[in-house]
């Protein structure tokens, strides 16, 4: 039996490395489980996981909770495609030419110096309170992550590659997108997964603003009411999504890099 699980295609190694890293998640919820069970700490304060999972079937059963973590998702998606694109054409133009990175780099700089709450009531003197701010709000936080990560990248391809690519009679935006942009590509999937962190966090601040619909509407309802379950809830949700769109990224990045043999730790 020994020799088996030794094999270097046993599935019990593979499964290991999957369920490792929750093992710190699972230690937690054991922890939380524990302290509440004990009354240890007010229930006001932490309430137990059965009374959480309990409001979630509440407001699953009142219609409530999907249609929120649609709208939320939706929020979230389209304003993270939108800024990643940008990001990324932005850093590719600021890291392929001088002149480029001239006109754009400090605009960037200012708009990563601004937080996102003294952001928003300009935004909302802008284009209103609806819709379009929460995702423009979205859009702006998500694009400067990604636009510095690909300008590194491409700043840190090796200059070689760019002049055998002029050898090889490669055109501008030949240069840009298959020497350039493929080289930065490990940096560029940091820089997204970092925006999809960010995603979520800068929606609990705009759903927070005369929002209807949404977790963050959920959040502040709950907030209000001294609901702290459903607060919990919507806390566990935002995790869950910023947990479920890192590994799908990881996930494609991971079929892109097959080839790439990189340190895992030891």
């Amino acid at each position: 039996m020994s020799s088996i699980a030794a094999r270097p295609g046993f599935a019990w190694p593979r499964l290991g490395l999957r369920v490792a890293p929750w093992l710190s998640v699972f230690a937690i919820v054991v922890i939380w489980i524990a302290t509440t069970a004990n009354e240890s700490v007010p229930a006001q304060f932490l309430p137990a996981p059965s009374k959480v999972a309990a409001s979630a079937a509440e407001l699953s059963d009142a219609g409530l909770l999907w249609s929120s973590i649609g709208v939320t998702v939706a929020r979230g998606l389209i304003g993270a495609v939108i800024g990643t694109a940008a990001g990324i054409l932005l850093g590719v133009l600021a890291g392929f030419s001088r002149w480029a990175e001239f006109v754009l780099d400090k605009p960037v700089q200012i708009i990563r110096a601004i937080p996102f709450t003294a952001m928003l009531p300009l935004l909302i003197l802008w284009t209103g309170i609806g819709e379009q701010t929460k995702v423009l709000l979205v859009v702006l936080a998500t694009a400067v992550p990604v636009y510095f990560n690909t300008f590194g990248g491409i700043r840190n391809v090796d200059r070689r590659l760019v002049e055998a690519g002029k050898v090889y009679g490669l055109t501008t935006y030949q240069l840009a997108t298959r020497v350039l942009l493929r080289g930065a590509l490990p940096s560029v999937f940091i820089g997204i997964r970092y925006a999809l962190g960010i995603t979520w966090a800068v929606l609990v601040i705009a759903e927070s603003l005369n929002a209807v619909t949404g977790i963050g509407f959920l959040l502040t309802n709950a907030r209000q009411y001294g609901q702290s379950e459903v607060v919990i809830l919507c806390v566990v949700l935002y995790a869950a999504l910023g947990l479920v769109t890192d590994a799908l990224v990881a996930l494609v990045e991971r079929r892109i890099f097959r080839w790439r043999q990189a340190h895992r730790g030891v």
